[in-house]
């Protein structure tokens, strides 16, 4: 005869209206879900979108794409844990990381999608304040949340709140950033103090201290690469240093371009408390990923200009030129040190640390 498990352990596959917490039943497509998404998420969001609700959003065509534009496109799925951390949630770096996978491309975004994936138990306030956080960045970013979609999985499949979120902009004519664009002689502009945002993560979900409370980078960047744009900037390649951190975009730049980049460690702006938390774990700051910066490649001419404009952009504060492209060692980061040494860096095999986003 099977072994019967304790009642408090039974699972209901029926709906059940349970107030506070997300139940099988919020993904079942009934009244429950229609409950959720139009007292919990659609509020958040800053109501229904223009046209009502429906199985696609649609987008009126941009002007641009009449005189050669292009449409960009992207999607990346958030994953990180804690869902909280210093200075923001999984729902605003979900916002932040799409506009920002777009605006690299030279996309001005216009629309974005969001999908839900819960756990059964999670509780409603915490569904709640991550789409209010998800609402605020993308109302902050002028970029709508214009479809979305929910699903409710059982306890224990997954680590109480997922999200996707896709993202469409436009490329205006003629603009041609890529990664295979850098040639020798061009700079390398890194738009403000790096590895804040996997410091934070880390010092969250350990608890540890390190003299001060370090806050998240997280941050939409369209409006500075729109800034750059608009003032002429021939901008050959745009990066955002997120997993892996700055290294590891740095050398896909040095690959993808088949050029040798050149970095001067003393001038990569990394904060104290960043440096001081590498130190105590062993972890290079190069390697740390960032959610609200990028790096920049441009002309040589053209790299005052580009830190002027980076420096009006409030997320810009604190941009440096780090390196140059060189001709030399085809394919290699090469770093500068602060001894005047040379050394090649290299990505690192895995992540250092996991699930910051």
């Amino acid at each position: 005869m099977p072994e019967i498990s304790p009642p408090d352990q039974w699972s209901c596959p029926l709906p059940v209206r349970a107030g506070e917490r997300v139940v099988l039943g919020h993904g079942g497509g009934g009244v429950l879900s229609a409950e959720l998404i139009e007292q919990v998420i659609l509020p958040a969001f800053g109501g229904a979108p223009a046209g009502g609700l429906r199985d696609s959003a649609l987008v009126d065509v941009p002007a641009a794409l009449a005189d050669g534009g292009r449409l960009a496109f992207s999607t990346d799925s958030y994953v990180v844990a804690p869902l909280f951390f210093p200075g923001g949630s999984i729902g605003d770096l979900a916002v932040h990381g799409t506009i920002n996978d777009l605006a690299m491309s030279g996309a001005l975004p216009l629309m974005l999608s969001c999908g839900l994936i819960l756990e059964e138990g999670l509780e409603i306030d915490t569904l709640a304040r991550v789409a209010r956080d998800m609402g605020r960045a993308a109302h902050a970013a002028g970029v709508p949340i214009g479809t979305g979609d929910t699903k409710v999985v059982g306890q224990g499949h997954a680590d109480g709140l997922y999200v996707n979120t896709a993202g469409i902009g436009v490329v205006p004519a003629g603009v041609e950033i890529g990664p295979a664009r850098a040639r020798p002689g061009d700079v390398v502009i890194v738009s403000g103090p790096i590895g804040e945002h996997g410091v934070a993560i880390l010092s969250q979900r350990e608890g540890l201290e390190f003299g001060t409370t370090l806050r998240t980078d997280s941050a939409s960047l369209h409006r500075m690469v729109a800034g750059l744009l608009s003032a002429g900037i021939d901008v050959r390649v745009l990066r955002d240093p997120t997993r892996g951190g700055l290294a590891a975009s740095l050398t896909e730049i040095a690959a993808d371009s088949r050029v040798g980049v050149v970095l001067d460690e003393a001038a990569v702006p990394v904060p104290d408390a960043v440096a001081a938390a590498c130190g105590f774990l062993g972890l290079d700051p190069l390697h740390v990923a960032n959610e609200g910066k990028l790096v920049a490649v441009v002309a040589p001419d053209d790299a005052d200009p580009a830190l002027a404009v980076m420096g009006a952009d409030p997320a810009g504060r604190g941009a440096a030129v780090v390196g140059s492209i060189t001709d030399a060692h085809p394919g290699l980061l090469v770093g500068r040190t602060r001894l005047g040494a040379r050394r090649v860096i290299d990505r690192p095999l895995g992540e250092q640390l996991p699930r910051i986003c």
